[in-house]
């Protein structure tokens, strides 16, 4: 609906009052309607899967039209990165945001930071999701507000032009509000904890669930060691418990995405249950590490199984888990992912343990000669050493094409010594190309950076601590801080706007009238940054 479309309904029932709302204007009704486009979480979740559809089948026709997002760990950093996307790029378009675990666990929990094993509370990840779309709702309201504002400075000095032109961009808006890649770890207990935590997830406006294949009692960060995977039929049924909660709220087309951390992944707690040979629990078996046994005394209190006609014992650690054959992985893998794909994962997620595109390539390549138009979600990770690993990469390239790379210590490529060398540039080359690179070769639609804006909230405070706590003092914050963000145009400049003291001026109006007091008057210290 257009903006005098709105007012028109807006106004409808005011006049079917018979004076008794005239007290109401149907105009600030419009505006308050605009600026709270999403009433729920469930509108959200259902708009912002038929985004991801779209963009999904946009990357399907071409794979330069790839996705990004960042991990957010609160609704403020949500709503900031928004807004500078909508500022430098002048749109949202193939920008979502992430939901990391690892972050809710760090920074989220009530029981203070935790490690990334799924000890945090569960709803503290449901509430994660409605705190990012709260704020991204909220930058909506302050956006639409100014522009309120300013058609209300132009129909003041008759500018019928400028109003004209002013209206055109509200009927024309694009919200802030985009998909959310929300992470379920491993679904927090058995497939009815995840069918429960997922209806908060999407009730709170997920439109796509991430979730791994590790036990969900012995869930890893997927960057560390100690991982331990599932059969094949237990996740399924927590796929299934994701696509039960999504078709239950009415999200029929809402997103789920399989990680599988088998790459890492050598041990096993299970012994998968086969009904015939061939099936999904033989294979998920064959990838374990067996002996034979010729002499059943020797396994007392063991677990055997038939291999071939052979008796084998699965290999057994001290822990009571079992140890899958080394050089596995990535055979595991891609079993992983086919079976994910066959029974209704729309994504997945391979975590792998260095950023190398024909290494996920020669992955993705075996799951596609089964399933077509199968595409990743990759974690473009801060665990990775990206300088290093691309340097050794580009050693290793030059070695092998017998170029001279003596002037070159492979294992100390970090240092600064080598900043600005050939190997290096060449190596930042690959790493600025790297996602549109492993878009097109790789198979990856979406690329996230799990746990940026954790490195940089800490990047900018040691910053501002050593200049304000040192000989700048209080030049430390204006130069380093406040006279950028006036420099480059940050909105969060004018603290107390975005905070929504203006949109409550603009209620006060509504309400009151001339009788509002209002904050934003010629005292109000903000109005230091108009010029």
């Amino acid at each position: 609906m257009t903006y005098q479309d709105e007012i028109a309904r807006a106004a409808k029932p005011i006049d079917a009052q018979q004076g008794r709302w005239d007290g109401i204007d149907a105009e600030s009704v419009a505006r308050m309607r605009l600026q709270n486009r999403f009433r729920t979480g469930l509108d959200i979740a259902k708009y912002t899967a038929g985004i991801m559809r779209r963009d999904m089948a946009a990357y399907d026709a071409d794979p330069a039209a790839y996705t990004q997002s960042l991990g957010c760990w609160h609704g403020f950093i949500a709503q900031q990165k928004m807004i500078a996307i909508k500022k430098h790029f002048g749109s949202t378009k193939r920008r979502y945001l992430y939901l990391s675990g690892w972050m809710v666990a760090a920074l989220r929990s009530d029981f203070g930071p935790l490690p990334d094993q799924s000890m945090h509370e569960k709803t503290s990840v449901p509430a994660l999701i409605e705190e990012l779309y709260t704020f991204l709702k909220q930058a909506d309201a302050r956006e639409l507000g100014m522009m309120f504002r300013d058609l209300d400075a132009a129909r003041d000095a008759g500018n019928a032009v400028e109003a004209a032109r002013i209206q055109n961009a509200i009927d024309n808006y694009e919200t802030h509000v985009v998909p959310i890649i929300a992470d379920i770890d491993a679904g927090f207990g058995n497939a009815e904890a995840t069918y429960l935590l997922a209806k908060k997830m999407i009730e709170a406006g997920a439109c796509a669930l991430q979730i791994e294949n590790q036990v969900s009692d012995e869930k890893q960060c997927g960057h560390q060691d100690g991982k331990v995977t599932v059969p094949h039929e237990d996740f399924l049924a927590k796929v299934r418990a994701c696509r039960y909660a999504f078709m239950e709220l009415g999200v029929d087309d809402g997103i789920i995405v399989t990680r599988t951390d088998s790459l890492g992944a050598g041990l096993t707690k299970q012994i998968a249950y086969s009904k015939e040979p061939g099936d999904l629990g033989d294979q998920y078996n064959a990838f374990l590490d067996c002996e034979e046994v010729t002499d059943l005394s020797g396994v007392n209190g063991d677990v055997v199984i038939n291999r071939g006609g052979k008796l084998m014992k699965p290999k057994r650690l001290p822990s009571n888990l079992f140890q899958f054959r080394e050089g596995t992985g990535a055979d595991r893998c891609v079993l992983d992912c086919i079976t994910s794909l066959q029974h209704g994962a729309d994504l997945l997620w391979i975590e792998t343990e260095k950023p190398h595109i024909e290494q996920i390539a020669s992955m993705v390549d075996r799951i596609r000669e089964v399933v077509p138009n199968a595409k990743l979600v990759y974690n473009n990770s801060p665990s990775f050493n990206w300088t290093l690993n691309f340097r050794q990469q580009v050693f290793d390239a030059w070695s092998e094409a017998g170029r001279d790379v003596s002037a070159y210590d492979r294992a100390k490529l970090m240092s600064v010594d080598y900043d600005g060398t050939p190997l290096a540039e060449e190596a930042d080359e690959k790493i600025r190309t790297f996602q549109k690179d492993a878009a097109a070769r790789a198979g990856i639609f979406h690329h996230l950076i799990t746990l940026p804006t954790y490195h940089t909230a800490a990047l900018s405070t040691d910053n501002l601590a050593k200049e304000y706590f040192g000989e700048m003092g209080m030049l430390g914050y204006v130069k380093g801080v406040q006279r950028q963000e006036i420099r480059q145009g940050i909105a969060c400049v004018k603290h107390q706007n975005m905070s929504g003291s203006d949109i409550g001026d603009d209620h006060k109006e509504y309400f009151a009238g001339e009788a509002a007091l209002k904050a934003g008057g010629v005292h109000n210290t903000m109005n230091q940054f108009a010029a």
